[in-house]
């Protein structure tokens, strides 16, 4: 069968959905693929927080239309970018294996952290990023950046910030990764849930075709991703908020650490949780359950507060 994949305008969606389009063409079932790139209101408006135009779902909504219509079967994301919650008639059919988790500090000149002057201004718009910055130099400066890998990339060469913080594996993947300066360890700045991993959507409906696309599984990516998405889902997190989820698998144990942090580093509250990776979901919502109890659902409402 010929597999239609909506994808966005970015260079890297597109490499995303060009990633999985020559995957699936060594599949025999496959005779041939086709991108729908489309444009999202989430990449079109781009002088508003996410947060204030509607969150992470503005950069799947148009893909999402392109299947219920029949003009596509499937879509390619970054999991990172997928709401906790899928809508209804949809299916996660696919979490690929997982790149690099990490975030990356770029800088001109490939200056570090500590090299960067008071009150550098370091470009990011992730709230999560933010709280974990302020938890390492308190004096930095952040201020808000969207648009694309490239338009980011440019804003620095520019001079309008010191530095900024992208997913490492998103310059990894356009080739851009020699423009690092740092990545940062999960020690230093935890991920967001799921960052590195790309996810296939379709109608549950479409059984062929998910039986297809099922065969790119990666089983540990399936267990961490599951887990992390889990603590995001339990928390009521959005786009915006200040969580951030990284789990482990080592010998069938799964071990999962999530943070929640105010935006400027004050306060914060992280957990750690081992178990059977079997249980993955369940592991990640016992750890969503014990943040709570120390106080993770007041520290959200208080950001949010602060964000209306």
């Amino acid at each position: 069968m010929k597999i239609r994949i909506a994808t966005r305008k970015s260079a890297l969606a597109l490499w995303q959905a060009n990633h999985v389009a020559a995957v699936l063409e060594t599949f025999p079932e496959v005779t041939a693929t086709e991108l729908v790139p489309m444009s999202t209101k989430g990449d079109e408006i781009l002088d508003r927080s996410l947060q204030k135009i509607g969150g992470k779902g503005l950069f799947i909504k148009e893909l999402e239309i392109a299947m219920q219509s029949g003009d596509a079967d499937i879509a390619v994301h970054s999991m990172k970018d997928l709401p906790a919650e899928m809508p209804a008639g949809f299916c996660l059919a696919t979490t690929m294996t997982r790149a690099n988790h990490r975030d990356a500090l770029v800088t001109d000149g490939g200056r570090q952290l500590a090299e960067l002057p008071q009150n550098a201004r370091i470009g990011s718009s992730s709230l999560r990023r933010q709280a974990q910055l302020k938890m390492l130099r308190a004096d930095l400066c952040i201020e808000p950046l969207r648009g694309n890998v490239n338009t980011r990339l440019a804003k620095l060469e520019n001079g309008d910030y010191d530095a900024i913080i992208l997913a490492a594996a998103g310059l990894e993947r356009l080739g851009l990764d020699h423009h690092i300066s740092h990545q940062f360890s999960p020690d230093e700045m935890l991920p967001a849930a799921a960052q590195g991993v790309l996810g296939i959507e379709c109608l549950e409906s479409s059984t062929e075709v998910r039986a297809i696309v099922g065969k790119l599984n990666d089983s540990v990516a399936v267990q961490t991703t599951t887990a992390e998405r889990a603590i995001a889902r339990v928390l009521e997190a959005s786009c915006q908020s200040p969580v951030a989820a990284y789990a482990t698998v080592d010998k069938e144990i799964l071990t999962v650490t999530a943070l929640v942090a105010h935006p400027d580093g004050s306060t914060s509250i992280k957990e750690s949780i081992s178990g059977d990776a079997a249980d993955a979901e369940q592991l990640g919502e016992a750890l969503a359950a014990c943040l709570l109890e120390n106080g993770a659902r007041e520290l959200l409402d208080s950001i949010e507060a602060l964000n209306d």
